[in-house]
């Protein structure tokens, strides 16, 4: 005979409830081979790099490496001091899924790819690389930026011949040793201080003259720097570009941790950030204390150096944040097409028709717009008008792209309802990177402050920018308004700069429109123009989904399913 006290022992064990109608994890798909925009634009100018893309696509559908994502996002870096004796260790130690993650981005060539190959449209090719990175991890994808935007520092001072070489490997190394003994190296920025923040003028870090000695078969000119720098991502890098004063003439220095006799230089960390977000990589406030740095270039001249790497880290802000962009919108996809509400798919109810169309419509232009951006870099060496269209496409699609990536992870949060606001589902972790890129090298107002200084300096700028558009004239009248809209915006920014604003998000969205018109399907060409051209009476509202007369409900259905990455 059953007693009570088992009868109520096996009900507290009993199954209350029937777990169902949650939506399928966004796994077991090609971030490229899957992507329509990307996969027609690197048959279009770089083809020799699809098995590239291909594998490393392989990457961000891997539900193993997703949870490399996870747990290195989990279990944030710690800052080891000292050792246990006492002694000054001034290291970072991390979770192994963050270096499992750095092995796989070396070995799949994001940092470098662009300086390894000798193929056309190398920094497009890479750009893809680092678009798919970011739908990976993020945090990893600071330190494959800095390393790509190191080599230009590199292979202009010639003592560091030794560390361009080594930039170009692809074997990721986690240590201490000295550079002649690595197969790769690890490159970090260390600029902003305490009192200037973004005014690198205010430098107040002081330089002074050591020696000139042999290092690794060229002369260096060595330099002991006292000071501190406020942000240094990626504390133990290899190697960092920073900026210090010589009798008063602000000047690049690269500054090894490891010095040639394999002694530790003077690199005091003296704590890491609280970040909200980029959890996974490690962000500090460092001290100089007669630290020894290689001079790069002229005394006085380090800004406009610093300036040279410049170019290429805004381009991969800008490539980084509409890959967080595809990222989420893939997120909200497969959310909505495996969840059911109301009756039906969450995906085929009319008004989330509109929000992943409108959403597909914004990624597609932030994702090409970066593209052109990359493809003017390939050639700013050889040809003029692609040299000073990256003048001022560049900040501006950083500005834009960079702005726009929290709307987009927002609204994506918004597809998952509350279950995108949990840590265990990688969207809360996209909600708090979102922000990110635009505050890193530059804030949007720099961004902007760029773009008109670059018209002011030289009005070929100017022109380049609207030679871009021209082929496109008398194709839509909507894109020509854009374009007359944009000339006026321009003509009063150089003006008053309280007009760089709007002017620079008009540079943005008529690169946008003159791609999408160039690449694009009609419907999603003809969606941004009603929505997004800044005309009079366009059909768009405050926030994703507010269309008013940009094409009906089959129209946007076919959007949706453009964007949908094919699962593999």
């Amino acid at each position: 005979m059953l007693t009570r006290t088992a009868a109520i022992s096996s009900s507290v064990f009993a199954p209350t409830h029937e777990v169902r109608n949650q939506a399928l994890p966004a796994s077991g798909f090609n971030a490229f081979t899957g992507d329509a925009v990307l996969t027609a634009a690197i048959a279009r100018d770089a083809p020799w790099a699809a098995q590239r893309c291909a594998a490393l696509g392989a990457l961000a559908g891997d539900e193993a490496v997703q949870e490399l994502a996870r747990l290195a996002n989990r279990h944030t870096p710690e800052l080891q001091s000292h050792d246990r004796f006492g002694n000054r260790v001034d290291w970072v130690e991390f979770h192994p899924a963050w270096h499992q993650l750095m092995a796989l981005a070396w070995q799949h060539e994001v940092p470098n790819l662009s300086w390894r190959t000798t193929e056309r449209n190398g920094h497009l090719a890479r750009a893809v690389l680092s678009y798919l990175w970011n739908q990976v991890e993020q945090g990893t994808a600071c330190p494959t930026g800095m390393a790509y935007a190191s080599l230009p520092g590199f292979e202009a001072e010639p003592a560091l011949a030794i560390w361009a070489e080594k930039a170009r490997g692809t074997a990721y190394e986690f240590s201490r040793r000295e550079v002649a003994d690595k197969p790769s190296v690890v490159i970090g920025y260390a600029m902003t201080e305490k009192q200037g923040g973004s005014d690198l003028r205010e430098t107040q870090t002081t330089a002074c003259f050591v020696q000139s000695a042999d290092y690794h078969g060229a002369t260096a000119h060595w330099y002991a720097l006292t000071g501190h720098k406020w942000f240094c991502s990626v504390p133990q890098s290899d190697g960092f570009f920073t900026l210090a004063k010589v009798e008063g003439g602000v000047t690049c220095f690269f500054l090894p941790r490891t010095l040639p006799d394999g002694s530790r230089n003077h690199f005091w960390v003296q704590r890491l950030k609280d970040k909200a977000g980029n959890r996974s990589n490690a962000s500090s406030e460092v001290e100089y204390n007669g630290t020894l740095a290689i001079r790069v270039g002229e005394e006085g001249r380090g800004i406009r150096e610093i300036l040279s790497h410049a170019h290429l880290t805004r381009l991969d802000f800008a490539v980084g944040s509409a890959g967080l962009m595809r990222q989420s919108l893939t997120l909200a996809l497969r959310h909505t097409q495996t969840r059911n509400a109301f009756g039906s798919r969450i995906a085929e109810r009319p008004m989330m028709v509109q929000v992943l169309a409108d959403m597909a419509v914004e990624v597609e232009a932030a994702t090409l717009m970066a593209l052109r951006v990359a493809r003017a870099t390939d050639g700013m060496q050889d040809n003029e008008q692609e040299r000073l269209l990256a003048r001022v496409a560049t900040p501006a699609a950083k500005y834009f792209n960079c702005s726009r990536a929290p709307s987009i992870a927002y609204e994506a949060l918004q597809c998952h309802g509350g279950n995108g606001f949990i840590e265990e589902n990688p969207m809360a972790r996209l909600y708090r990177e979102a922000p990110l890129n635009s505050v890193w090298e530059g804030t949007a107002n720099m961004m902007c402050m760029d773009v008109r200084r670059a018209m002011q300096r030289d009005g070929r700028c100017v022109e380049a920018l609207f030679a871009e558009l021209a082929p496109l004239a008398g194709q839509d009248s909507r894109f020509d308004a854009l374009v007359r809209q944009t000339q006026q915006l321009v003509q009063g920014a150089l003006q008053d700069e309280y007009l760089a604003r709007p002017m620079t998000e008009s540079v943005a969205r008529v690169l946008q429109a003159a791609e999408l018109l160039r690449y694009s399907p009609e419907e999603v060409s003809d969606a941004f123009l009603v929505t997004r051209s800044g005309v009079a009476g366009q059909g768009w509202g405050v926030h994703y989904g507010t269309w008013q007369n940009a094409g009906s409900q089959p129209a946007a259905q076919r959007i949706v399913q453009r964007a949908a990455v094919q699962q593999a």
